[in-house]
């Protein structure tokens, strides 16, 4: 694959694999679990890695390279690896990175299930961590000990839509000497890149806006050479590999991101503004309206808003369920980042068994709602959100 730098749609299209005998115009799925050897030596060299070539597919498989070279060129990243899952890419990072005793200082505002990984599961091999508050950034540095090796965010955040500023992030981790690693899942790098601003590391739940259309799971992490490298040996022994199937489905999807995005943008956009003006709504998040909190931050490092849209309705949890349930066109579901719009209740669902306490620790109040705006017609999804606000 020829590594001349093209504009951002340019290499979501034309980075691809090399084409076989056959001169096929898309890359050819390679559905197999293993890769043949010319001879002895051959198969030597590949296992003491002085050949770089494909032996198993839980190492390297072509459709899971393809996809791969694609991320790291929308990231400007020098290497990745893919997962079988989000939290898979997450998870292993983690894991291949630190060790007994280290410690990760995070922003409080995280996806549930990394909240959990954080709290449950790294604590069982001695690894803590420390929450920030993103509202509070000057509050950082304090949190950060000897034992510190990794400062960990999501820009925007997962459910709450607020935004972190990426430079400070950096500047931060390099005074500190620390790992910066960045959940780019919500903005995806057509929208911002966060290593242009100190990230060593980016994470992507690639079953998001990456594939756009609710098809597969997929996870990827992308950055540092050395760094991956580290992660690379941790997934090749433990096996939380993408399957070449979803690599594939995912590459292809790449193709496509940058038009998606852009339509899932100026509709999210619409709804926020919409929401904004409804008598039955408190106050709407949304890194584009001038009324966020942090949107001078968002306009500096984010090319456009994201599809995602937080608001809260007036009347708590009881309102928010009937909004729910008052729904039509929309989907209730677990996903985010389909063509279809999805709406969800935190409160009541994803984070119910939170304490309330807990729950505002992260912005989640009882009668927060989170849209992710589709590509369906915006004046039918206005009109729907319209009718089940009442």
């Amino acid at each position: 694959m020829s590594k001349e730098k093209k504009q951002f749609e340019t290499e979501a299209i034309r980075t691809q694999l090399e084409r076989t005998e056959f001169l096929e115009h898309t890359s050819p799925l390679y559905l197999t679990s293993s890769f043949v050897f010319e001879d002895a030596e051959d198969m030597r060299a590949s296992f003491t890695e002085e050949k770089e070539r494909n032996i198993y597919s839980r190492f390297t498989n072509p459709n899971t390279s393809e996809f791969v070279e694609k991320v790291c060129r929308m990231e400007g990243a020098e290497d990745g690896y893919a997962f079988a899952t989000g939290m898979a890419a997450i998870f292993s990072t983690f894991a291949a990175l630190l060790d007994s005793g280290d410690h990760i200082v995070s922003a409080r505002s995280v996806f549930g299930s990394t909240h959990t990984l954080f709290t449950k599961y790294l604590p069982k091999w001695n690894i803590e961590t420390t929450y920030f508050d993103i509202n509070k950034p000057e509050t950082i540095e304090s949190c950060i000990t000897s034992k510190t090796k990794i400062l960990y965010a999501e820009s925007p955040t997962n459910p709450a839509i607020d935004i972190i500023d990426l430079k400070l992030l950096g500047n931060i981790a390099k005074k500190h000497n620390l790992i910066l690693i960045i959940d780019n899942c919500f903005a995806t790098p057509y929208i911002q890149q966060p290593i242009k601003y100190g990230a060593h590391l980016v994470v992507h739940s690639a079953t998001k806006l990456m594939d756009g259309q609710g098809r597969v799971l997929g996870g990827v992490t992308v950055g540092d050479a050395d760094l991956v490298r580290e992660i690379y040996l941790f997934a090749r022994n433990t096996g939380p590999a993408l399957s070449p199937f979803n690599a594939w489905t995912l590459s292809k999807s790449l193709e496509t991101l940058a038009v998606r995005v852009n339509k899932h943008c100026e509709n999210a956009l619409k709804v926020a503004e919409f929401l904004e003006n409804h008598p039955k709504v408190n106050w709407v998040k949304y890194p584009f309206l001038k009324s966020h909190p942090q949107h001078e931050v968002a306009k500096k490092q984010m090319k456009l808003g994201g599809n995602i849209v937080a608001f809260e309705t007036k009347g708590g949890i009881e309102a928010g369920r009937s909004f729910l349930n008052a729904i039509k066109l929309c989907s209730l579901s677990a996903n985010l980042g389909d063509t279809r719009t999805i709406v969800t209740h935190p409160a009541s669902t994803t984070h119910s068994k939170l304490s309330e306490a807990d729950r505002l620790e992260v912005s989640i109040t009882d009668g927060l709602v989170r849209v992710s705006v589709g590509l369906e017609h915006v004046d039918d999804i206005i009109k729907d959100l319209s009718q089940a606000l009442g």
